[in-house]
């Protein structure tokens, strides 16, 4: 399965789900980056995300993703924005 790069962000991930490339847009030679805004709750996990920009097409596998990961907590809700960049020709 190949997948999509997402950088770190100023909160500590405790859990960080791969976000899938989905093969036939690879194949397709699709690519972009999708930012995202996500919503963190006080035990740091995932309430929401926000399409802020990039590709629409690949922003479902992305939001799908990046929803389930776990940040360290912290004194109340947060946002955070995450860039995740699909490449096609990206080893692996």
């Amino acid at each position: 399965m190949s997948v999509g790069y997402a950088q770190d962000t100023h909160h500590k991930i405790l859990k960080k789900v791969p976000v899938p490339y989905p093969q036939a847009l690879k194949d397709k030679g699709i690519q972009g980056d999708v930012r995202l805004k996500v919503f963190i709750k006080q035990d740091g996990s995932v309430k929401n995300t926000e399409l802020l920009g990039g590709n629409p097409i690949l922003a479902e596998s992305a939001q799908k993703s990046v929803s389930q990961w776990k940040f360290s907590p912290g004194n109340s809700e947060t946002t955070e924005e995450v860039l995740v960049h699909f490449d096609p020709a990206a080893k692996q």
